[in-house]
């Protein structure tokens, strides 16, 4: 009966395991999704940002190239 603490110890050391992967596993995919909120909504900021300096080119471009007609 020497082996039975041994044996007690070792199943309460996987289930305290299981339960911190578990745990991890929750909190991975907390993470994840708020790193893909994040991505989502930088990548909708830098597009706007590339709208609006394509649009002062084409305003800029449009200054540069006026001709006497258009004024």
């Amino acid at each position: 009966m020497s082996y039975l603490p041994s044996i007690v110890l070792a199943a309460a050391g996987f289930l305290l395991l299981a339960v911190l992967v578990i745990r991890l596993f929750r909190v991975l995919r907390r993470f994840r999704s708020t790193m893909s909120m994040v991505v989502t909504d930088t990548n909708d900021r830098a597009g706007l940002v590339r709208a609006r300096a394509a649009g002062v080119r084409y305003g800029l471009a449009q200054r540069r190239h006026r001709t006497p007609e258009n004024q």
